[in-house]
């Protein structure tokens, strides 16, 4: 059986795996996101929505582009000019 972890710890956690998700999705250019979206239900373009929503409930002015490089990891124009393939197109959850 696991210890409980305590909040701060669990935050703590929880943020760093956040962190490694994004720099996982950050290094697999090759993974699209309607891929992303048929397999999980969720892109990056959500994980960006959900980042701003949650700066913006914390009171910190965070707009989508700012969010999207952020995930991207760079502009995201310049990720759908690199990566993107197929038809170009947005997903808004």
């Amino acid at each position: 059986m696991t210890n409980p972890i305590p909040d701060a710890d669990r935050t703590d956690i929880e943020a760093a795996a956040f962190r490694r998700l994004v720099a996982h999705l950050q290094k697999r250019t090759d993974v699209q996101n309607i891929d992303l979206m048929n397999l999980a239900g969720f892109c990056r373009n959500c994980l960006s929505k959900w980042y701003r929503a949650e700066a913006q409930e914390r009171g910190f002015d965070l707009d989508d582009p700012s969010a999207r490089e952020i995930i991207y990891g760079m502009p995201y124009d310049q990720w759908k000019a690199e990566h993107q393939s197929g038809p170009k197109q947005d997903h808004n959850p």
